[in-house]
Order: C-alpha cells, then structure tokens, then sequence
C-alpha cells in the first residue's frame, strides 16, 4: 500500500539568521538540503525535528521558533520511488512538518560524522539559497518553507 511518509523538516538559525544546510552522503551532484527525517508514531512534530537534527549534525543547543501544523508535499519521482521500492519503502513521497530553530551554540558543536552519516558537509548560508541548492523534486517545497519561515527568521530578534 503506498503512502506520504511523515517527516520533520529543520531549519536552524544562528545569530546572524543564516541557515544551516548539509551535503547528502553519497551523492555525486554534491546537493545540499536541510536536516529531515521520519516522525516516529506518537512522536510530535516539534519532538521529531530536534531528535532528527541531533541525530544528523550532533546540535542539540537549540529553541524551537515555529513549527508549521500543516505538511507540506512532495512526491518522489520514478527512479528515486523504484530505489525506495527495492528497500522495502513504499512511499510515494513525503510530508514534511517543518519547524524553524534558533541554534544559540557554537559551530564547533556541529558533527556531521555520526554514528550513521547522512552528511558529508555543513554550510551557513542565507535562507534564499536554499531552494537553488536543493535536489528539483524538492525545489517547490523548498521555496514554501522559505516564504512561510523568511519572515519569522527577519524579525527574530537573539
């Protein structure tokens, strides 16, 4: 039976309002994405994105700013669908509960080589870039996260 995975999508902050994106192991193109990951049953949104982030970068000095209480979706195109197939997931794509953080530590707590890594680098950049950087499948998600959450991360004050 197929269906939309629901995932926590995370976008972290600094003190300069740049936001944190991380390169994908493995993938040749070098695409850059923010932290994400599956909500487990009976886990909140909220929950979710700040276990993800931690399991993903080792952050775990953060505030949750905003959590959005409607997904947003994107379907996954044939050959990434046919790749999950073969491992046994039958998702069509996901739902991505995005929630935006402030991260108020220091960079030098960021590790993306955890126990399993998902990234093989880390960047600060400005949230408009992100959509540019991203896989295209996402590109539209991506530029609704940046709509929705740009504001709040403008007139956050440290």
């Amino acid at each position: 039976m197929s269906y939309y995975r629901k995932c926590a999508g995370v976008v972290v902050f600094n003190h300069d309002k740049k936001v944190l994106v991380c390169a994908r192991v493995g993938n040749r193109d070098n695409q850059w994405q923010f932290p994400q990951g599956g909500i487990m049953k009976k886990e909140k949104n909220e929950a979710a994105a700040v276990r993800e982030l931690f399991e993903e970068t080792s952050i775990r000095s953060v505030k949750v700013v905003k959590t959005l209480t409607e997904p947003l979706r994107y379907s996954f195109p044939g050959s990434v669908r046919r790749r999950m197939l073969r491992r046994g997931i039958d998702s069509l794509g996901q739902d991505m509960f995005w929630s935006l953080l402030y991260f108020y530590g220091d960079d030098s707590e960021i590790n993306v080589q955890t126990k399993q890594p998902e990234f093989k680098a880390w960047e600060w950049i400005d949230i408009d870039e992100a959509p540019e950087r991203i896989i295209y499948f996402k590109k539209d998600v991506y530029r609704q996260v940046v709509e929705l959450f740009k504001p709040v991360l403008d007139g956050f004050t440290c």
